[in-house]
This record gives C-alpha cells, structure tokens and sequence, in this order.
C-alpha cells in the first residue's frame, strides 16, 4: 500500500531555512587585540586604516574587538611585552631591531612603497640639485639618514664640503636659515614649512636609484605563528578600510580627527594623501594594498647596510611574511567578508 504523505508550504520554508543555516559560514569568533600606533593619533596611513576599519564596522564583521592607543617611542615595548599584538612602525626602524638586538618580529603589510624620508631646501635658496648641497649646511634630527648618504654617493657629491649638523625636530631651523638643507618626513614638515610662507624644493633618495620602504604592521613572530586567523582578520579588516579611505576623503578625515583632537584638519589631509601616494605602485595594483616583495625588503636591506643604517645582515625573509596577505587577496581583490 502506497502512503502519500503531504508538507504543507510552511513546513518547507522551515526546512529550507534550516538547511541554510547549517550550510552557512559560522560567526568568527570574537577576538579581543590590541593596536598601537607608533606615534600620536594623526593621518598616517596604517592609522588611517585602522580608524576606518573601526568607525565603519569592518573589524566587528571580521570578529574583531580592536582597542586602539597610541605610543609616542614605546610602541615595540608594549608588543614585545604582550600588551600589544599590532603596531605601526617603519620598515627601516623593524630591520634595525631584527638586526640588532634581534627582537623576534615580523611585519605583515606595507604601507610605503617609498620611504618616508625626504630633505628639502628654501625654493629661493639656490639648490636646486644635489651637486647645490656643497658649501651648505645639513640638518638632521638624530642620526645622518642612510637616504642622504645614498644621494651624495648616487649624485657623486663631496660630503666633505657639506656641514652636517643636529638641529632635532623644528622645522623652522630651515625657515630661520640656521640650515640649507634639512631631513624630513615628506608627509609632513614640508607643509608645515609652506604653512609658513616658504616655498621648497625636495629631494627623495628613490628618484636617485635606492630602494626605500615606509610604514608597515608589525606583529610579534609567536603571535603571527600561533594566532593566524586574527591576523588575517586584522589585515582584511585595515585594508578594506584602506579601501574605503582612498575612496572617501572627507569620511576617513572625520575618523581621523575624530582620534586627533585639536590636529589641523587640512595638514591631516596633505599626510594622508601624501601617504597615498607612496601606497600605491605598480605592485600593488597588480596585487593589492599593503603587498610587499623579498626583492623589496632585500634591495632596502642592503642600503641600509652600505649607508651605515644596518649594523648586522639579517635574513630579510625572517623581516617579514606575505601569507596574510595571500590569504585576504586573490587577483588582486580583497576577498570580503
């Protein structure tokens, strides 16, 4: 005997339902980290990244509560010490520590595919090319950049005759004409130096043949080995709101001041678009924000130890890993969610 048995449309939609739901993505679960910048809160691009992964919820859709804070020097402390799992640092300042005193980091994305160096001069002053920089004086913070040794050797200039001087962080040593030529930090004291009535002239040690890197993530090696899915959660998490920053100015420059109370508006955006500039390359067309190369690391690694910013060779493999962002990109595209 055949028996019929009937299911009402309800109970079908009941069904469906529930097949749906076992066969959908569990919730990430929810990870509490720790991000500290490297400075103070202002538009730096890996800060950038990171506010707007906040305000617009793309760490809470990756299972991610990010407590944010900023560390003016004491941000590799704090991470080395647990109390941080990601930081913002130079890619210079992370192969200086791996190479002395060998702290046990790696960075995981790249935000500068050029450096964040720079020297500048008064537009009215004469110098207009490196061989101009003989009979002057040079100003540098606190150590003699690798990037302006780099230049003097590339454009074959006699050091001997330059005056180099620390002058520290004052821009207005340049304005004041206490130096010819001074070093910066392109995304910002140039348009401070503007701001006060000057035009400049800049030279960037890329334009005369070394490789040079800006910021970049940098995480502990343990952290990064162990906790893998936080980590490709945090950098889907920044670069979508690296993404959503270079499409929407204004937006990101809200977030932004939102963290840098009493910032000036209108530097912040010239730091954030300077930076934006530096971010994007061919590389990273090809492959995404925040890619990076051993060649890179490699060809920068080697300057620094030519021009006296390296004491020891390090394996730059060890320096930093790329298997994050394979795993947040494919062709290209960052994969969301």
């Amino acid at each position: 005997m055949t028996r019929v048995i009937t299911i009402s449309f309800a109970h079908i939609v009941f069904l469906s339902a529930l097949l749906a739901f076992g066969c959908s993505e569990p919730e990430p679960e929810v990870k509490s980290v720790r991000f500290v910048a490297g400075y103070k809160a202002q538009a730096n691009l890996p800060l950038v990244a990171v506010y707007a992964a906040q305000e617009m919820g793309y760490f809470a859709e990756q299972g991610l509560e990010v407590d944010i804070q900023h560390s003016i020097g004491d941000s590799m402390n704090l991470l080395m010490g647990g109390e941080a799992h990601f930081v913002s640092a130079d890619a210079g300042y992370t192969l200086k520590l791996k190479s002395d005193p060998g702290l046990p980091i790696v960075a995981i994305a790249l935000f500068g595919q050029r450096g964040q160096q720079s020297f500048i001069s008064l537009s009215d002053s004469g110098i207009s090319e490196p061989d101009d920089w003989e009979g002057k004086t040079f100003g540098y913070k606190g150590t003699i950049p690798p990037e302006y040794l780099a230049i003097v050797n590339s454009a074959q200039v006699d050091r001997s005759r330059i005056e180099e001087v620390r002058v520290g962080y004052d821009p207005r040593v340049l304005t004041e004409g206490q130096v010819d030529l001074l070093a910066v930090f392109k995304s910002n004291e140039p348009n401070i130096v503007r701001g006060l009535g000057f035009d400049v002239v800049a030279f960037d040690a890329a334009d005369y043949g070394m490789q040079t890197m800006g910021l970049t993530y940098v995480t502990r090696e343990d952290f990064a080995e162990e906790n893998p899915e936080t980590a490709t959660r945090f950098l889907k998490a920044t670069m979508k709101g690296m993404e959503y920053a270079f499409s929407n100015t204004e937006e990101a420059l809200d977030f932004v001041m939102k963290y840098a109370e009493g910032e000036d508006r209108e530097h912040m955006r010239y730091m954030m678009l300077e930076e934006k500039k530096d971010a994007t390359s061919s590389l990273t067309e090809q492959n995404g924000f925040g890619w990076m190369t051993s060649e890179q690391w490699q060809s920068f690694h080697d300057s620094l130890l030519e021009y006296e910013g390296l004491s020891n060779a390090v394996d730059v493999d060890s320096v930093f890993t790329d298997r994050f962002l394979d795993e947040i990109y494919e062709d290209g595209v960052l994969q969301w969610p």
